[in-house]
């Protein structure tokens, strides 16, 4: 009931259109969600470990991420605290190591010297991948929801399945040192929070402006 009294719609996604379109047969128009990209630079550098951050909750996947990582034996670094940390630490091996919450100022840095971000779970879009790479850094993404439309060709890959041996297919495969860290940097700046400034801005004029001319037609007759 209440969807019908909603005049407009804005998704954040097409997973999330399209999730309006069939719940409430509604058509919608995506606007993504603002990232702070300002935050992140490219470092001079890049170091030996890969990186996710996240809350540490079950939707998240980050017990096969551990998984994949406990036979690779390469260095994960895990940032974010939540109720399965537990659990996760119990299956980690000693190449994975947790580094707790990380606060906005040290985030940056932590991005933007990885050898590639990890994003096991499926979001409706997720601002952390487009964070890394505002970053330079790659993005090897569960291919669902909104990672569909963010990692694209040369900011990463995707691996379609949510498993541990995908997973390890994905960053085996995927070469980190030919990426662009420029290129990857300035597809996240399409996200910048001055475009959804913008995009929304203009959405609601269009819209008040289509609402006037329903109401004077309606005074006319």
């Amino acid at each position: 009931m209440a969807a019908d009294r909603v005049d407009h719609f804005i998704a954040i996604s097409q997973e999330v259109r399209r999730r309006i379109g069939k719940h409430y047969g509604r058509e919608a128009t995506i606007i993504y969600p603002p990232v702070d990209t300002k935050r992140f630079t490219p470092a001079k550098r890049v170091d030996d470990y890969y990186l996710m951050v996240g809350r540490l909750v079950p939707y998240r996947r980050v017990d096969v991420l551990i998984e994949a990582f406990n036979r690779l034996g390469r260095p994960l670094y895990i940032a974010g605290s939540g109720r399965d940390r537990g659990r996760l630490e119990a299956m980690a091996g000693p190449n994975v190591q947790f580094l707790g919450y990380v606060g906005d100022n040290d985030l940056p840095d932590l991005m933007a010297r990885c050898r590639a971000f990890l994003f096991p779970g499926e979001e409706d879009f997720g601002i952390a991948p487009l964070q890394a790479m505002a970053a330079g850094r790659p993005v090897i993404a569960y291919a669902a929801g909104g990672a569909l439309e963010t990692v694209v060709p040369g900011t990463g890959a995707l691996f379609a399945q949510q498993s541990a041996e995908a997973i390890i297919e994905a960053i085996k495969s995927f070469d980190t040192e030919s990426t662009d860290s420029d290129f990857i940097r300035a597809h996240a700046e399409q996200f910048d929070t001055s475009v959804f400034v913008r995009k929304l801005a203009e959405f609601v004029r269009q819209a008040l402006a289509a609402n006037g001319k329903r109401v004077l037609s309606k005074e006319r007759v």
